[in-house]
């Protein structure tokens, strides 16, 4: 084990240790492993709250995010151990399934929806008229530019600023969840952002021109 993964081993067994009632995360895990009667409704009372707090930043729809959540805690309870200690908390774990699988919900919908929703007869994506239409037609362009640009970054570097930015882990989370030294997350973020501003140069303004023609 490295010394970034022992210390996060560290911190994690440390916040444990601070559970509540007395009982750890990694007990209450333990417990919902060999079935104990309302171990997996503790589990759910102690972390369904941020849960669903981090599906609904990512998911942004409700419903979506509420299927998130049951289809972790199903997970939890179908396989607990595929929790490793060395690898953070139980918190951190949860919280990055949450994140991952919320991420998978989204593409899931995104490709639904360009399936589904028929364009309007120019080609186009149809905008309700009225107020605020031309502000959704120029968001929906920006949100387009801002995807393809983070499609382009390197795998690691796309990670780290998805689990910062919009999974909403600090840096020093994103570095035990991925294993590396907090050091090395902060280069890759502050060269995915550098790349970012870069892709992104022009996009907005081009794309401001768009959404109003």
């Amino acid at each position: 084990m490295s010394d970034a993964s022992q210390r996060a081993a560290e911190l994690a067994a440390q916040r444990d240790d601070a559970a509540e009632n007395g009982v750890t995360d990694a007990t209450l895990l333990d417990a919902v492993a060999t079935r104990a009667p309302r171990s997996l409704e503790e589990f759910y009372d102690r972390f369904s709250r941020r849960a669903y707090s981090l599906a609904r930043r990512v998911c942004v729809d409700e419903s979506i995010a509420e299927d998130v959540v049951q289809e972790v805690f199903l997970l939890v309870w179908r396989q607990p151990e595929r929790y490793d200690p060395a690898r953070g908390s139980v918190a951190t774990w949860l919280m990055t399934m949450v994140h991952h699988r919320a991420v998978d919900a989204v593409r899931r919908e995104a490709v639904r929806r360009r399936r589904t929703v028929a364009p309007g007869e120019d080609g186009d994506e149809w905008l309700p008229p009225g107020p605020g239409a031309d502000e959704a037609a120029l968001d929906a362009v920006v949100a387009g530019h801002v995807r393809e640009a983070l499609a382009a970054l390197p795998t690691e570097q796309r990670e780290a600023l998805t689990l910062a930015y919009f999974g909403g882990f600090t840096q020093r989370e994103v570095a035990s969840i991925a294993g590396i030294p907090l050091g090395t997350v902060k280069s890759r973020m502050f060269t995915a952002v550098r790349t970012l501003r870069g892709l992104l140069e022009g996009q907005v303004d081009r794309g401001a021109e768009e959404g109003s023609a």
